[in-house]
């Protein structure tokens, strides 16, 4: 594909796959990434996560906005880390993977990271449909109840799935405009709602409120970290890729820190103070519902306009990703193609889970949530490689025959996938598989331990692979070695 026909501007489709963009359509700068990912993250779902700092850890609000601080913007810190990555190879997170694990080894860490795009984007499908439900019943008196109104449901599916296909296979132009102008009509609407629900604090319960110890705050970071930013940290360079040689790493980190950070920070810390002394919110199966109740009725339509936005907005950044990562695994497609496959996948995933299925949320979210240790164990190997690999071969990148620099041996780097597969042993060893507190469907051998106990177990996954890849000798400077097999082929 020619630099002539892949470059685009908002509104028109983009054609480049995954490919690594030329030098001269490198123009984008790190304001644009602060906003994809203010936008990302503006969901008024981010008021449960600062609900359980409170009513299940104990913390003050105090600690609870230290530890959003900490956890929440501090792990999309590693988020922009690893957008540096696409600004050197100039390809999307799992395609400049494969010059780490190999073409063939790379094909593990692709999928599951495909698998948990794909969950999450079934999560915010199902929800704004059961929102577009919520908000007909209201303004039309329509069941409420998916299954009570299948053809509306299946309406509201198609709704929220084409609005996200618009954009998200538009392409890379087009997503930085909607997700930039959205934030202002999203914010405003987050800022209103949030008005509201302040008259619910309880102030006198809130300055009384007695500090948890500091081992509760180290939980919560850790909690915070494994749902926010470790689950987009694999999305990082796809969306830097484009952006100017001269840009420095720390504004790219700053970048997805801020931008991310800025909401969830408030929205954690209102949902913190909402949960002082109630923990309505914190224990409720459907978040919009109880967020909904504690507001006047009048409120009702604009609070879920404001959640339909917040989850169109985090979905389209997640389908335009994933349809790279679909790509990356071998499909010989359009990129926008790509997009549509997994738009297909999350349509039929959400007719089985809202029409046919008994429940969804705690069984799907618990699947899903598993998937967090073997991408915690390929950020950890991923950000150890990106200290010393300062050059990505372009055509190496794109070769999965044995010619590529990135065959190694069979097709795979066996110190990083060896490094990875140990990790993620390690890992589920910490790990405590439930549908419900009852019904424990699997149970590691180290999950009583004091970080198997407390949800900890990313961080060993984290520091096991990133630390054995180093003691392998992956983590050497790797210029010198590609530029040589490339002169030498």
């Amino acid at each position: 594909m020619t630099s002539s026909n892949a470059a685009q501007g908002a509104g028109q489709l983009e054609t480049r796959g995954i490919e690594p963009v030329p030098e001269n359509e490198c123009n984008g700068h790190p304001l644009q990434l602060f906003w994809v990912w203010f936008a990302a993250n503006i969901s008024i779902l981010g008021l449960p996560l600062g609900a359980t700092l409170v009513s299940f850890r104990g913390l003050s609000i105090g600690q609870a906005i230290i530890v959003a601080i900490l956890g929440a913007a501090g792990s999309f810190a590693v988020v922009g880390v690893i957008s540096i990555a696409g600004r050197r190879g100039r390809a999307p997170s799992l395609t400049l993977s494969r010059a780490i694990f190999g073409v063939r080894g790379n094909i593990g860490p692709t999928i599951v990271s495909l698998m948990s795009r794909l969950g999450w984007e079934t999560v915010n499908t199902t929800t704004a449909a059961f929102v577009l439900l919520s908000l007909c019943s209201i303004l039309f008196a329509t069941p409420v109840e998916a299954k009570s109104a299948p053809g509306l449901t299946l309406v509201f599916i198609a709704i929220f799935v084409l609005m996200t296909l618009t954009v998200s296979g538009l392409g890379h132009a087009t997503l930085l405009v909607i997700q930039k102008w959205a934030t202002y009509v999203f914010g405003a609407l987050n800022v209103i709602v949030g008005g509201f629900l302040i008259a619910h604090i309880d102030w006198a319960a809130v300055f009384n409120a007695t500090p948890a110890p500091v081992s509760a705050m180290v939980i919560g970071i850790g909690t915070m970290a494994a749902g926010t930013g470790i689950g987009w940290a694999n999305a990082g360079a796809d969306m830097s890729r484009y952006q100017h040689r001269s840009v420095k790493a720390t504004r790219l980190v700053a970048s997805a820190a801020f931008g991310a950070g800025i909401p969830l920070v408030l929205l954690i810390t209102l949902g913190g103070l909402l949960s002082v002394g109630n923990d309505h919110l914190a224990s409720a199966t459907d978040p919009i519902i109880a967020i909904r109740e504690l507001l006047p009725t009048w409120m009702a339509v604009p609070y879920l306009i404001t959640a339909f936005g917040g989850l169109l907005l985090s979905n389209n950044l997640s389908v335009y990703s994933a349809g790279l990562t679909t790509l990356t695994l071998g499909l010989r497609i359009k990129r926008v193609h790509a997009v549509i496959v997994d738009i297909v996948a999350i349509f039929a995933g959400s007719i089985y889970f809202m029409l046919i299925a008994d429940s969804f949320y705690g069984p799907f979210i618990t699947f899903i949530s598993m998937l967090a240790v073997p991408i915690t164990a390929w950020v950890g190997i991923f950000i150890v490689d990106l200290m010393h690999r300062h050059y990505y071969s372009p055509a190496d990148l794109m070769d999965v025959s044995p010619r590529s620099a990135y065959w190694y041996r069979g097709g795979i780097e066996w110190r990083a996938l060896g490094a990875w597969a140990l990790a993620i042993v390690l890992g589920y060893s910490f790990t405590t598989v439930a549908t419900t507190p009852e019904n424990v469907l699997f149970k590691g051998l180290l999950s009583d331990s004091w970080f198997g106990h407390n949800g900890l177990g990313w961080i060993v996954t984290f520091v096991v692979a990133g630390g054995l890849y180093a003691l392998l000798g992956g983590a050497r400077d790797r210029r010198v070695i590609a530029e040589e097999v490339v002169h030498a082929r």
